[in-house]
């Protein structure tokens, strides 16, 4: 994400803005639970009405519990780009949303309630979770502006995005997730065909 215009606009003193998103990919029938985190901060990302603060609340708590489930990562994959014009940050990060939007099984059931993801389930239990993070943020993250596709980098990676929470340094947050929806399944053959980017930790 570096190179002679960075530096020459970092000069100049402009403003820097990053957009980045990751995919992390757990597997597993004891990942199904993440879906009641993801599901809980998506109702309340609705509720709270573009509140950053709020969002990023949010955001921090699925992080925690992504690092808490490290055992079940299996792939995942990063990218983003930096920009010095805060209108073509978010048309890259409206992009992004739209992309994540449309990948498989990734509508959310904002009607369900937390207790139903976190009963045992007699629905069908998917095996395969995908959460896709999406973040502007400005300035520069060493820990996101990298590879992410090793376990290491992936958890220093969270780690860097829950920093930029309590740093009021979030410009704008979005996650989105597959399956969305209790009782929806992804299958492997799903999973190649809709997250071809996703590589082995």
């Amino acid at each position: 994400m570096t190179g002679w215009r960075d530096r020459f606009s970092r000069m100049t003193g402009r403003t820097r803005f990053v957009v980045c998103r990751l995919f992390i990919h757990l597997a597993g029938q004891e990942v199904a639970p993440l879906l009641g985190v993801v599901n809980r901060s998506a109702r309340q990302a609705i509720d709270a009405e573009g509140d950053l603060k709020i969002l990023g609340e949010g955001l921090v708590e699925i992080c925690q519990s992504l690092l808490q489930y490290d055992e079940y990562w299996l792939s995942a994959a990063n990218e983003g780009d930096v920009f010095w014009d805060e209108g073509e940050a978010s048309d890259y990060f409206n992009a992004l949303f739209t992309d994540s939007a449309e990948r498989y099984l990734s509508e959310p059931d904002v009607d369900a309630s937390a207790s139903e993801f976190d009963q045992p389930l007699s629905l069908p239990v998917t095996r395969n979770v995908v959460v896709m993070i999406t973040v502007a943020y400005e300035g520069e993250v060493p820990e996101l502006e990298t590879d992410l596709s090793n376990v290491s980098a992936l958890k220093n990676g969270l780690k860097a995005i829950i920093n930029l929470h309590y740093q009021e340094n979030l410009q704008a947050i979005q996650v989105h997730f597959s399956p969305a929806q209790l009782g929806d399944e992804l299958t492997n053959d799903q999973l190649l065909q809709h997250f071809p980017e996703l590589l082995p930790l």
